[in-house]
């Protein structure tokens, strides 16, 4: 790889100057084995991904659904670990540019050490850490280390977020918003909620970064409407499902019509 890599800054500004969203998908690193998450990489990003949301499996996923929850034990029990999962980095960073955001839970990391984490997941060309189970304000001394760190931090806003809150939760944050467009477990739904445009607005007021949703989102027509409202399209257990219906060839089609999708919402000047 002989340019710098993007970062998640540069990749939500190069996408809005195009009139276009920035493509988040998910995938769990270690899911079905080590060697085909790789390739599934590699695969996404010659399919219209912008950022890769690689998780790291936890045990214990509360955040999830029955989709990434099976597919974080399928990994675990082919031996995934996180020092695995940072090899997984290393190794795509090799070759493409594209920004990576690690996805996990706090166990995970404080059994590793957050010090060592951090340094690694840096050289090995991660740009940003999203934890789901580290609320705001939980760890003061911990939000500071990963704050100061070469990662963006990203914060996660819900529907039940008081809008009072908001700012306190984007505070400290970096990279983009990731709201969550409805309560309860990640999975792919048929419907979005009809107040998602409402509630991204008011957040937009109140905040500078990008703002990118995810939770449900299992279709071209869904990623086109929240393309139309966000800056940014995130897309797990759908892309999982697709991923165990047709392989990483199955993921890849199925990721590029989320693509066209969203770039058919920012057709206009």
């Amino acid at each position: 790889m002989d340019s710098l890599p993007l970062s998640i800054q540069d990749c939500f500004a190069r996408r809005k100057a195009e009139g276009r969203g920035v493509l988040i998908p998910y995938l769990t690193a270690g899911y079905p084995d080590a060697e085909t998450s790789l390739d599934l990489m590699g695969t996404l990003a010659a399919s219209g991904a912008d950022i890769l949301e690689l998780g790291i499996p936890f045990s214990d996923p509360l955040a999830d659904g029955p989709t990434i929850q099976r597919s974080s034990f399928r990994a675990l029990h082919e031996g995934m670990t996180v020092h695995g999962a940072l090899e997984l980095l290393r190794r795509f960073k090799t070759d493409h540019d594209l920004p990576v955001v690690l996805f996990t839970y706090l166990n995970p990391i404080l059994q590793y050490g957050i010090g060592e984490f951090l340094s690694l997941a840096a050289e090995g060309g991660a740009q940003g850490l999203l934890l789901t189970d580290l609320p705001t304000g939980a760890d003061p001394e911990l939000e500071s280390q990963i704050i100061a760190s070469d990662l963006d931090l990203i914060r996660l806003l819900a529907p039940t977020t008081p809008r009072s809150r908001v700012i306190a939760v984007a505070e400290g944050g970096s990279g983009f918003l990731y709201y969550i467009s409805r309560t309860g477990v990640t999975g792919a739904r048929q419907e979005l909620r009809a107040d998602l445009g409402r509630e991204v607005a008011a957040i937009r007021e109140v905040v500078d970064l990008p703002i990118a949703v995810g939770f449900g989102i299992s279709t071209p027509e869904q990623a086109s409407l929240v393309a139309g409202v966000s800056e940014g399209v995130v897309v797990g257990s759908a892309l999982i499902d697709a991923l165990d219906q047709g392989g990483v060839g199955g993921a890849g089609a199925f990721l590029q019509g989320l693509r066209e999708g969203m770039d058919d919402s920012r057709s206009g000047p």
